[in-house]
């Protein structure tokens, strides 16, 4: 077995991060540049991400590289800056984590048409059809790579659902679909992609919630009876971007503290 495909190492690789200003992303990209890797922060907040690539540096020592972009991943000009400044930066890509995502409440029954099809559209436009636009793009650039990795963040909200959020667990769960068709498309270039679905997590989507109700509701709906951290669900993408999980790929990972196992 050649050398590379039994590394745990990411380190030199450049790596993608969208939604990386807040939770779950910049838990990623700190933990990515933490082991070694370059990494490329989106998101629509430029003072954000100008905070966490500080936080980065002052993490490794100035030893890992990165960069912020704004970007709104809804705009396929914005994506193809985002590749390109990339690529301009650091000579490639080798992984993409399609982390951005929203969470509107609408439902089929209480809104009315303009309503409805504005929430919809705008949800499916971030959660769904913006991984589908940059994987066609970072393509080119991945196939290149000596290990090119996908990850798309999805939501237990694709294994188990609730009402009112339909255009949520419509986005994820196409999240999940989507990810098993470009696993078997890439797999032939050697280019892995899998999916996680992350359960109650406290990121920014969460924290409108008093800390009472997200307490009750894990401990009725959670069997490790309590919200994961975004460093949890990092730590997971993590072990899917390692050139050691070669043979790794159309899997949906479910980071939920057994939730979506777990029949009340």
């Amino acid at each position: 077995m050649p050398i590379e495909f039994a590394s745990r190492s990411i380190a030199g690789s450049t790596a993608v991060i969208t939604g990386a200003a807040s939770g779950m992303g910049r838990a990623t990209a700190l933990l990515f540049a933490s082991e070694g890797a370059h990494v490329v922060l989106a998101d629509r907040s430029a003072d954000q991400l100008a905070e966490v690539v500080r936080e980065v540096e002052e993490q490794t020592g100035g030893k890992a590289q990165a960069v912020g972009i704004a970007c709104d991943v809804r705009e396929p000009a914005d994506l193809q800056k985002l590749v390109a400044q990339a690529v301009d930066r650091f000579g490639g890509i080798d992984i993409l984590i399609n982390n951005a995502g929203v969470s509107r409440r609408n439902n089929v029954t209480e809104q009315d048409d303009a309503e409805f099809d504005d929430v919809w559209q705008d949800v499916l436009d971030i959660n769904l059809t913006s991984h589908v636009r940059l994987v066609r793009l970072t393509f080119p650039h991945l196939k290149e790579s000596k290990f090119g990795r996908i990850v798309n963040i999805a939501s237990s909200e694709a294994l188990v659902s609730q009402a009112g959020l339909i255009s949520y667990s419509a986005s994820k769960s196409g999240v999940v679909g989507i990810t098993r068709s470009m696993a078997i498309e890439l797999a032939p270039f050697g280019i892995t992609a899998n999916v996680i679905c992350p359960g109650p997590i406290e990121t920014g989507m969460t924290e409108k919630y008093p800390d009472e109700a997200k307490a009750k509701y894990a401990r009725r709906r959670v069997p490790m009876r309590r919200y994961g951290r975004p460093e949890e669900v990092a730590q997971m993408t993590l072990n899917l971007c390692l050139p050691a999980s070669s043979y790794v790929t159309g899997a949906v990972v479910p980071v939920d503290g057994g939730m979506s196992m777990f029949h009340v």
